[in-house]
């Protein structure tokens, strides 16, 4: 099974998009959400950006842990 970006069910403030990131790209979430800030003070787009993840992305499915092997096999 494929590596899959979902919306974090458990490290989330608002919809769960930067948990989901940072849990697919293996790092602190408090990073994308500084970098998600600083494009929304910065250029104006982080906040569309992150809307249109918060629609289009998934929620991560029941029992979904980022770092079971089941789910991050190639």
């Amino acid at each position: 099974m494929k590596k899959k970006l979902y919306k974090s069910r458990t490290d989330r403030k608002l919809a769960g998009v930067c948990g989901g990131i940072a849990e697919y790209l293996n790092m602190d979430s408090t990073i994308v959400r500084l970098i998600v800030a600083i494009l929304f003070l910065g250029f104006g787009t982080g906040l569309l950006a992150y809307i249109i993840a918060a629609l289009i992305m998934e929620d991560a499915p029941d029992g979904y842990n980022p770092d079971n092997d089941f789910y991050n096999q190639n």
